[in-house]
């Protein structure tokens, strides 16, 4: 698969600032000072293994896991304490990791959710059909009778269908064939282009974030190891040997 990531255009706003960061699940403590910044109109990858507190990182970005101390800015505006309605509200899109679509609607419904809960016209779905044109045939169908990439075309859809000012991307390569992948490449890149859209892009599949992410951080026991430009993505051999498990022949 070869991706080719478009060149980055400094915002100069930050969309996304989150400033020591801990949550965690009763007792367990997963992120441990967590700290990032995310500019306007850029892609950011948080990289790392498996069981380091990536999906722990977007769900609590989303408001589904409580902040135990530390804050997080959207667009100049504190979220710490807002609930997941309220940050969709505010501008946040987020596609869960295993895309979570609902299996026993269909394709229309499954996007009619969105925008009924935020309260949009119905012309948005024409809207999103228009920048995913392989769903429209499946419109009818229900989510449990598509592929796992047409499910996460759909997941992104319905995020996308909500013109959210950020992003949040959990391990949207998981389990997808090269071909949808390179679909959904080219989603993001336009949906940057014409949308001004960040994103947050948590993943383990060091090739397809290198092609989209102006820069990364690499994630390590709930905190920041590195900060890495895409210039050195693949280059850094410290990086894909020490921190993501992987050398070049892997992959």
């Amino acid at each position: 698969m070869t991706l080719k990531s478009e060149p980055f255009i400094l915002g100069g706003d930050v969309m996304l600032r989150v400033n020591d960061l801990c949550a965690g699940y009763g007792e367990l403590m997963i992120l441990n000072g967590f700290g990032i910044t995310l500019e306007s109109q850029q892609i950011v990858a948080v990289l790392g293994r498996n069981g380091i507190g990536k999906t722990t990182l977007v769900k609590t970005l989303a408001g589904l896991i409580k902040t135990r101390s530390g804050n997080v800015t959207l667009d100049g505006q504190d979220i710490t304490k807002l609930s997941p309605p309220q940050r969709a509200r505010m501008g946040m899109g987020y596609v869960p990791q295993g895309r979570e679509i609902f299996s026993k609607l269909t394709v229309r419904e499954n996007l009619l959710v969105g925008v009924r809960a935020m309260k949009l016209p119905l012309s948005t779905i024409d809207t999103a059909l228009e920048d995913f044109p392989t769903l429209r045939p499946k419109l009818n169908d229900l989510g449990s009778s598509l592929s796992g990439g047409q499910q996460q075309l759909l997941a992104l859809a319905r995020a996308l269908v909500l013109r959210p000012k950020l992003l949040l991307l959990d391990e949207p390569s998981e389990g997808i064939q090269p071909s949808l992948l390179e679909e959904i490449h080219e989603h993001l890149v336009q949906a940057k282009q014409r949308y001004g859209l960040s994103i947050l892009l948590v993943e383990q599949n060091l090739d397809f974030a290198s092609s989209l992410a102006d820069r990364a951080y690499v994630m390590e026991s709930g905190s920041v190891a590195r900060e890495v430009d895409r210039d050195n993505l693949l280059s850094d051999a410290t990086l894909v040997h020490e921190f993501l498990g992987a050398s070049n022949e892997d992959k």
